[in-house]
């Protein structure tokens, strides 16, 4: 009997020396809320062109978008918005090199790539202004701002493909590669916007 008896008491004292962790309902309500949240940003993703870019670079702000189609799209708008001017100024770094001994066309290239990744950075900067003074959806008031929206952020996407457009004649090269590749990324971040922007206004107008 002492041997079961020791097990017992051993057993006792690991229990209250390791409780076992209690999980309230918050915690289980936090859960299913995250959860929640990430899976709307993957199902509003997938009408997106890149999917799988849409949700790894809008699943980080969740607990911010909740399930709310306006917070997502501005929150897409403001991604973009992020790479665009971070390209801009890759650029513009470039150009300043490029105008000491760069060949002539990946030169002009870089120029016209800089004004037009400019251009965009205020087109997407005056839509996300726009989407957080957006009115509630139905009225033609919110069709008014959206349509600005669409405007702006089609615009900054022509803009960006302006700029790749751009160094079609230049030769190929480490220099041309980063910049395609660069704006590339900004170009389907802003097409995805875009498109969540579309779905957002289309839903509000219904």
């Amino acid at each position: 009997m002492k041997p079961l008896i020791s097990f017992l008491f051993l057993t006792i004292i690991f229990f209250c020396l390791h409780p076992i962790p209690a999980f309230s309902s918050a915690d289980y309500d936090a859960n299913t809320t995250a959860t929640n949240a990430t899976d709307f940003i993957r199902t509003s993703c997938s009408t997106t062109l890149y999917p799988d870019l849409c949700y790894v670079s809008l699943s980080g702000y969740a607990d911010a978008i909740q399930q709310d189609p306006a917070r997502l799209a501005r929150a897409a708008v403001g991604v973009s918005l992020s790479k665009a001017r971070h390209m801009a100024a890759y650029v513009n770094n470039l150009t300043r090199d490029a105008d000491y001994g760069a060949e002539p066309r990946a030169s002009s290239a870089l120029h016209d790539c800089f004004s037009n990744m400019d251009d965009a950075v205020e087109e997407i900067r005056g839509s996300l202004k726009q989407m957080r003074l957006v009115v509630a959806p139905g009225s033609e008031s919110f069709r008014f701002q959206m349509g600005n929206v669409q405007t702006w952020m089609s615009a900054a996407l022509t803009d960006e493909e302006t700029c790749t457009d751009g160094f079609e004649d230049v030769a190929e090269g480490p220099l041309k590669t980063a910049v395609i590749d660069r704006a590339e990324r900004v170009k389907k971040l802003t097409s995805n916007a875009l498109a969540l922007v579309n779905s957002y206004a289309q839903k509000g107008t219904n």
